[in-house]
């Protein structure tokens, strides 16, 4: 995926460990395009590429507009943006900031 995405091109691609944030994923990856063909381009890439190594259900949502594109490949989750849509959402930072410790309370 990430070989893709640098054969491809893509803007600023960063990997978010999810690691005891999230039961949905692993991993994230988000990177951004310089416009929506680059973006919807990269994205048939990576599902043409999931779907040759079995994952048939991997699965891109937003193609049409190609504004945002977020494959879910099972572990991964990848967010393909333009860049003042990633800017908006900054979802890169939300999801970097680590995970609330569990408060544990005694009795008594």
């Amino acid at each position: 995926m990430l070989k893709s995405l640098d054969d491809d091109k893509a803007v600023d691609p960063i990997v978010v460990d999810l690691a005891g944030k999230t039961a949905m994923a692993d991993f994230m990856v988000v990177a951004s395009g310089t416009s929506q063909r680059h973006i919807s381009s990269m994205a048939e890439k990576i599902l043409h590429a999931l779907k040759e190594r079995g994952m048939k259900d991997a699965s891109g949502e937003g193609l049409g507009a190609s504004d945002w594109v977020l494959i879910d490949a099972g572990d991964v989750i990848i967010h393909l943006f333009k860049p003042e849509m990633r800017s908006f959402y900054d979802i890169e930072k939300l999801w970097s900031v680590e995970a609330p410790k569990r408060l544990v309370v005694s009795p008594g």
